[in-house]
């Protein structure tokens, strides 16, 4: 299944904007000798490679099921995903904390603090665009209603809160970086440029972490959303043949491909043949209410087959009741 146009977007938007502020973060950088501005130069060519990886994943989730693969690729955008958290945390924040000690130690002199000032501010609109696009999709998502916290952890589609995060992260940067090069210049004490360095690549740890466990869990396996669960099992309940929705399971694929196995308890006097009309009924007005279930399976069951063998799969608790 295709992935959502407006995704893809506002990652295309965060691609080019960090290709052309790392250019020129770079030219900054070498004028300047600045260990805050090397380290925004290095923030922004990770982020333009963790785009380009992002793209990738949503090319190859889009590849439609095969033999080896019956339920899709979908997770292969969330196995990218990911990585993309693993490099924010050691290219993006091991470097910039590193470029910072050096700093500190070495305590070189900035040159040409104008260029610093002009570039940070130009990085800062681009940024900024940026941020407003992956914003403003990301708000439109269902759920909007919610904190941007909660929507980012009911989240499932890592290109919208990633590049939500890296350029939010980036914005952090940029003003940190301002006031490090200005501290360090107005004080002549290079120390605070380093200080500074150390600090932009915290704020890329701490994001990187919240990233990974979020792109971990979506990797092996969340739950869909609570609102999709109660649909279905509204959908399953409206069939005169069913005298009880026991319960289902859920597994998120992919942001748009969701395999539901639903537990079903029919009247008595049906045969075999009327259940599996009733069944294929049932499946039929749960696609066509929601596209996202690409792999559903119904079971018809007693409510106490169903409660013992959930009770032996996931002992009190169960991720779906």
């Amino acid at each position: 299944m295709p992935r959502a146009p407006s995704t893809r977007q506002s990652v295309i938007v965060a691609l080019a904007g960090n290709v052309v502020v790392a250019l020129t973060k770079i030219a900054a950088a070498i004028l300047t000798g600045s260990s805050a501005m090397t380290s925004e130069a290095l923030h922004s060519l990770v982020d333009s490679m963790n785009e380009v990886l992002l793209l990738y994943g949503q090319h190859r989730a889009a590849r439609p099921p095969d033999r080896s693969h019956p339920l899709g690729h979908g997770r292969e955008l969330y196995f990218w995903s990911f990585i993309v958290a693993l490099l924010i945390f050691a290219v993006g924040a091991g470097i910039s904390i590193f470029q910072g000690v050096a700093q500190i130690r070495q305590r070189h002199a900035i040159q040409d603090v104008l260029v610093s000032y002009i570039v940070l501010a130009l990085a800062f609109i681009f940024e900024g665009i940026s941020w407003t696009v992956a914003f403003r999709q990301f708000r439109a998502r269902p759920a909007q209603e919610q904190s941007l916290f909660e929507s980012f952890r009911r989240s499932k589609d890592p290109p919208a809160f990633l590049v939500l995060f890296e350029d939010s992260a980036a914005l952090i940067g940029l003003l940190i970086a301002a006031a490090g090069i200005y501290a360090s210049s107005a004080l002549h004490m290079p120390v605070f440029d380093g200080i500074a360095s150390v600090l932009i690549g915290l704020v890329l740890g701490s994001i990187a972490i919240l990233l990974a466990r979020e792109s971990k869990s979506l990797l092996i396996g969340e739950t869909a959303s609570h609102e999709l669960s109660e649909s279905i099992r509204t959908i399953a309940a409206r069939d005169p043949a069913v005298s009880r929705v026991n319960g289902l399971i859920s597994a998120q694929l992919a942001p748009d491909q969701i395999l539901v196995a639903l537990s079903l308890e029919f009247a008595d006097q049906l045969r075999v043949p009327e259940i599996e009309e009733h069944v294929l009924e049932i499946e039929r007005s749960i696609r066509a209410r929601h596209r996202e279930v690409v792999a559903l399976f119904v079971k018809p069951q007693t409510p106490h087959a169903f409660s013992e063998a959930r009770q032996r799969r996931f002992g009190s608790e169960s991720p779906e009741a």
